[in-house]
């Protein structure tokens, strides 16, 4: 499974309590453009709406800018594609915890996008300075053994 892009702002800004696989509902030209690495998921979070999850502010640009319709937006909102049981367990814990879905990879499974979404929980200032701390640590020690 190639991996398209990585959110690399969502394990730095979030604890990431479950990971699900989702697919994603897309047209065609953006499943190119996706293959293409042409996909930004920093700032996107997902949320529940009529009993589906709906991923928002993901940034997909055209595949070719200048045969894509003008009124194409790279920001639309995309539906995710789970089973019932997940998306309700989802919506229950979002509601129950006050948790937030965020994607955390995007990648390819054969001829299909699937998007790895975590259900997260916001970390404070000092739990982010705790983590840049022990990465110094880890990467001083990994420095000196070799």
């Amino acid at each position: 499974m190639p991996t398209v892009t990585v959110n690399k702002r969502a394990r730095f800004d979030y604890e990431i309590i479950e990971t699900f696989e989702a697919g994603m509902e897309l047209k065609g030209f953006e499943v190119k453009s996706v293959k293409n690495g042409r996909v930004q998921l920093t700032g996107s979070y997902a949320v529940p709406q009529n009993n589906e999850l709906w991923l928002l502010n993901a940034d997909i640009s055209p595949y070719q800018t200048k045969n894509t319709t003008p009124e194409y937006n790279q920001r639309r909102s995309r539906r995710l594609l789970l089973n019932r049981k997940e998306i309700k367990y989802l919506i229950g814990k979002i509601k129950e915890q006050g948790l937030t879905i965020i994607p955390i990879e995007m990648y390819t499974k054969g001829s299909f996008v699937k998007i790895k979404i975590g259900l997260a929980r916001s970390r404070k200032k000092t739990d982010k300075r705790e983590l840049i701390k022990k990465r110094e640590v880890e990467r001083e020690l990994r420095r000196v053994t070799n």
